[in-house]
């Protein structure tokens, strides 16, 4: 009995001892195999991931999982019985983007979760993504999205404004625009979410930036600090429940309750990738495209009506226009000067913003006594410009077919959509649904009050711009405090990395450190007047405004063609140099011109640039810097054309150039 007792204790410890070293390990690779990530099933029924980059490891194993409920069966098992890998390497075509065409280059691991689920990796040279497929419909109760950081790394993060102690869900209504704050991952603010991208700075200058794509039916994600060193975990906003329309200018529908789930989902579905791009520098991480290249195929045939282009905008310079014998405003007579403007210059469009339909009233047929639209719209296409219309969330929303089809006819050529302020799964699926409907009328698409993008844009090309950001518009109340210079050179090693962005950047007056002031009527930049124009090369932004009023642009008629001659959509990005937060210099290429664009933050800097590394040979320049006095005098700038092969600029504090190299 003795030895019975005893044969079965030790059968009792190998099989535990079995179950503990049972854990099934896969090894997935780049394809130039510098990055790695380890992919672990264990006997818990958990699974977790980590990467390695070139032998050191970022990110320790972190843990990835899905709650879900199958009518009353509630499950988070992620149990493995299969696994399966391919290969791919494609060229994706990518129009209206900073290049013509990208390749896709990926090893991915699927993995067959007992039941209902596949849970999809993949390895690019410049990161890590995963995503879970869905086989049956089930209600999502939590995602479990977890980073452990290799140590207590700096992080460049935006917080979601709105926040209010004890009162969590409040952050969960949105625009989706601050400034970024840098510090160790231990000490972000365990009550704040931050929205994405966001910035991790790992060992040896190396950086991860987190975000998502293929964001069209389920709802956004945040993450948080959780005053661990090196931890994150995410967040989502929960399913609404109960809503009422309100809000700014009665256009919002205002969530008033929600389910104790995030998201339905149906048969064959298929959840956002969960993003880590992985860059050795900061010029390499700005060029990641990752974010685009996993949104899903484009579902528009015919792109031959898409049309990019710049715009002249209304809104930020508050309709002011002088030197006119009529009261300038939202009526016929401002916008046919806009018009006007535009036709001069060559610039494709005139938005007409905020105030065209009757506020409060949420109903885009309703349209203000003193604008006759189906005039402006037979004027402005006699002079070759086309008309964009501003709307409302739910004023789009409420009657989306009937709109798009009745403006689609009367020629209007798209719809900039404000004020959604949220990302839960109801709002992502507006997104989807939006931008179907403006592609099946042929209408343009330009989201504002908006999270970042998340792959949309290869999908529905006709999508062209998402706001996102905290761009210019901030300057116009924004304290002195606020460092918008500070923000444009993070921007495009963060908040770019996830697609287009509408900063509406093209300010004619310009404020020189500690010169700048909020003014509502007559706004002004932060930096030199060269630092707006880099941004029209260093930003991308297919449908790109001159923010500015038409009086103050035709003061200097030949920085205003050149401004609306830069290109919007190019064939070739490069990144020549750059460190997040301090400068940044940008190439593209269109057709056989190259745009060479910087700016910098308040810091003074020379920066060199070799055409000869962009053409080969030595260039015809046109070159627009700040000026000696632009220090001071933020207006200030010079125009040189030159024959160089490679050149020195000089910029001034919250400076920037732009030189057009033939």
């Amino acid at each position: 009995m003795k030895k019975l007792i005893l044969c079965l204790l030790l059968a009792a410890v190998a099989l535990a001892t079995q179950a503990k070293t049972s854990s099934k390990q896969y090894t997935l690779k780049s394809p130039n195999g510098k990055l790695v990530t380890h992919i672990v099933a264990t006997p818990e029924e958990e699974i977790t991931y980590d990467i390695v980059y070139n032998g050191v490891t970022i990110l320790l194993p972190s843990h990835v999982g899905l709650n879900r409920v199958y009518d009353k069966r509630v499950t988070g098992s992620m149990a493995v019985s299969k696994a399966t890998t391919r290969t791919v390497d494609e060229t994706v075509p990518s129009p209206f983007t900073r290049q013509a065409s990208m390749r896709n280059h990926f090893n991915e691991l699927t993995l067959k979760i007992k039941g209902d689920l596949l849970l999809v990796f993949r390895a690019y040279d410049e990161g890590v993504a995963y995503r879970y497929q869905i086989v049956q419909p089930c209600r999502v109760r939590f995602e479990k999205v977890e980073y452990n950081f290799a140590d207590d790394y700096n992080a460049t993060v935006p917080y979601v404004i709105n926040y209010v102690e004890d009162n969590h869900e409040v952050q969960f209504s949105s625009s989706f625009e601050n400034l970024y704050e840098t510090l160790p991952l231990s000490k972000l603010n365990t009550q704040r979410l931050c929205f994405l991208p966001l910035l991790v700075h790992a060992a040896g200058g190396m950086k991860v930036c987190l975000t998502e794509s293929a964001l069209t039916d389920y709802p956004g994600l945040y993450l948080k600090g959780m005053g661990h060193a090196g931890r994150l975990e995410g967040e989502h906003a929960p399913y609404p429940k109960k809503w009422e329309q309100g809000g700014h200018n009665n256009l919002q529908l205002l969530v008033t309750e929600r389910e104790d789930y995030i998201a339905t989902v149906g048969k064959l579905s298929v959840l956002p990738w969960r993003i880590a791009m992985v860059a050795q520098n900061s010029a390499d991480l700005a060029m990641n495209n990752l974010s685009y290249l996993l949104g899903e195929p484009s579902q528009v045939g015919d792109l031959s009506w898409i049309k990019p282009g710049k715009v002249a905008w209304d809104w930020w310079n508050n309709w002011n226009i002088g030197g006119v014998d009529f009261k300038a405003g939202i009526n016929n007579d401002t916008y046919k000067h806009y018009i006007d403007f535009a036709s001069r210059y060559g610039i494709e469009y005139v938005i007409l913003d905020e105030g065209w339909a009757v506020n409060g009233k949420a109903d885009l047929f309703q349209v203000v006594p003193e604008i006759d639209l189906p005039m402006l719209v037979d004027y402005a296409a006699g002079r070759g410009v086309g008309l964009i219309l501003w709307a409302g969330y739910y004023a789009f929303d409420r009657d989306m077919e009937h709109v798009c089809q009745h403006y689609s006819q009367m020629g209007i050529k798209g719809f900039k959509i404000d004020f959604m302020d949220r990302d839960d799964q109801l709002v992502t699926q507006f997104y989807k649904r939006a931008a179907s409907m403006c592609a099946k009328y042929h209408l343009l698409v330009d989201f504002h009050g908006a999270f970042k993008p998340a792959g949309l844009n290869r999908t529905f090309p006709n999508v062209l711009n998402f706001e996102g950001v905290a761009g210019l518009e901030q300057l116009k109340w924004a304290p002195v405090t606020w460092d918008q210079v500070q923000y444009d050179t993070e921007l495009p090693f963060i908040r770019q990395t996830s697609g287009p962005m509408d900063y509406t950047q093209g300010a004619m007056l310009n404020g020189a450190k500690g010169c700048y002031h909020p003014c509502w009527s007559e706004p002004m930049s932060q930096g030199t007047r060269c630092h707006q124009l880099g941004l029209y090369v260093v930003l991308e932004s297919p449908l790109n405004m001159l923010c500015d009023s038409p009086t103050n642009y035709e003061k200097e008629p030949d920085y205003t063609r050149f401004v609306a001659a830069i290109p919007t959509t190019w064939d070739e990005t490069r990144v020549l140099q750059g460190e997040v937060g301090q400068y940044i210099v940008t190439a593209r290429r269109k057709g056989n011109t190259w745009y060479v664009g910087g700016i910098t933050n308040w810091t003074e800097r020379d920066v060199e640039v070799d055409l000869q590394q962009l053409t080969g040979k030595t260039c015809q320049v046109e070159l627009y810097k700040d000026g000696v006095n632009a220090h001071r005098k933020g207006a200030d700038y010079c125009r040189q054309l030159l024959t160089a092969s490679r050149l020195k600029v000089h910029l001034a504090p919250g400076g920037g150039f732009v030189m057009k190299v033939k």
